[in-house]
């Protein structure tokens, strides 16, 4: 019984790291698209302003509300993300099968936020 004990409170302590690590993680992300940090640990706020990033419309929090579509928004959102920051679509694809490696590259690399506040993206699907 202690060794399960112990095993779990190691298990815990993994988990928490990793979960204070991705939060650091996409805090700098928003920083760097000159969004305040702290939106990124406010639950639903944190998508509000994530769609600000990529410059899509804040409706898009109700198809993220419907089974199976909410996938398939995720996907998009994590693929104009990359866009965001002047990745390419093999990016994309690593944030949203490995985002433990994928975000840490974005926040902590050397990618830039290409949208400012005057371009548009390069994909128009959805909007309006």
């Amino acid at each position: 019984m202690g060794d399960l004990i112990l095993i779990l409170g190691a298990y815990f302590v993994f988990v928490l790291a990793l979960a204070i690590f991705m939060i650091v993680c996409m805090w700098k992300i928003y920083a760097k698209a000159d969004k305040p940090g702290w939106a990124s640990i406010v639950p639903i706020y944190n998508y509000v302003v994530l769609l600000e990033i990529i410059k899509k419309p804040i409706w898009w929090i109700i198809l993220m509300l419907i089974p199976i579509v909410n996938f398939i928004i995720i996907i998009i959102i994590m693929i104009e993300l990359a866009k965001a920051y002047g990745k390419d679509g093999g990016f994309a694809v690593g944030l949203i099968l490995l985002p433990i490696v994928f975000f840490p590259i974005l926040a902590f690399g050397d990618a830039k936020y290409v949208y400012g506040d005057k371009a548009q993206p390069a994909s128009d699907l959805l909007d309006n």
